[in-house]
């Protein structure tokens, strides 16, 4: 399913695509539980913001366990498989927020910072409806500094990377049918345009970790990672750095 070459884009570039990850038969159960997920939580937040749930709902956790999920993400990680965080990120159609340029690494207490999140298509991702857009090549450029957005709420993320520190039209955009998804390093730079389309944008994200990445419970992340559930979803915990909720 993951070809060396993928795996060699990946660390040259900081990402790579795989047109199709999950089938049909599969996507049909995920999208149809996701819809009604999204149609619910939606009534009290904005659906862009259903961060990490896989901690409190194990259909989440399930998607996450998927075989082919694994699989894919042993090819760049190895055998011990983490499940570090996760975000189903939803633009609705006609008024889905922009995701500004960022990058992830910087919001997360690891060590080493060897990440891989995977982002799969729940829905068919496309310009016009706000696909994912990355900067080739900027993974190798380690934390480069963010600043408050101007107008927070309309974004994601109310962080951007300050302007200067990169050359945007390099970037690229990640179209994808539904059930394909794409792979991006934790320091690669990446964001998305608004969704003014009339079709929906719902992705899942999940990063994932090898069993030897520690995860930082105190320090200056604390607040949010201090009792942040991980989950070891294949292989061994061979180094003994973190404990697992699941095991």
């Amino acid at each position: 399913m993951i070809t060396q070459h993928q795996v060699e884009q990946y660390q040259r570039e900081g990402y790579t695509v795989c047109e199709t990850l999950l089938g049909p038969e599969d996507m049909r159960g995920i999208v149809a539980y996701i819809d009604e997920f999204v149609a619910e939580q939606s009534k009290t937040m904005r659906p862009e913001h259903l961060d990490k749930p896989h901690v409190w709902n194990k259909r989440f956790l399930d998607f996450c366990s998927h075989p082919q999920v694994l699989d894919a993400v042993e090819r760049f990680i190895g055998p011990d498989i983490v499940l570090f965080s996760s975000h189903l990120i939803c633009k609705a159609k006609g008024d889905g927020l922009e995701v500004p340029w960022h990058q992830d690494g910087i919001y997360w207490p690891l060590e080493p910072m060897d990440v891989v999140t995977l982002w799969l298509a729940i829905d068919d991702s496309t310009v016009e409806n706000g696909c994912m857009r990355v900067v080739p090549g900027t993974h190798t450029l380690g934390p480069i500094e963010h600043i408050d957005d101007e107008h927070p709420e309309t974004k994601v993320l109310h962080q951007k990377i300050k302007p200067g520190s990169f050359d945007p039209t390099e970037a690229v955009d990640i179209v994808l049918r539904r059930g394909g998804c794409s792979f991006h390093a934790p320091y690669l730079i990446h964001g998305s345009t608004p969704n003014r389309s009339d079709k929906r944008r719902a992705g899942l994200t999940m990063r994932f970790m090898p069993a030897t990445t520690k995860m930082l419970r105190t320090g200056p992340l604390a607040k949010w990672f201090g009792n942040h559930p991980l989950f070891l979803l294949r292989g061994r915990d061979r180094s003994g750095v973190n404990v697992y909720a699941n095991v």
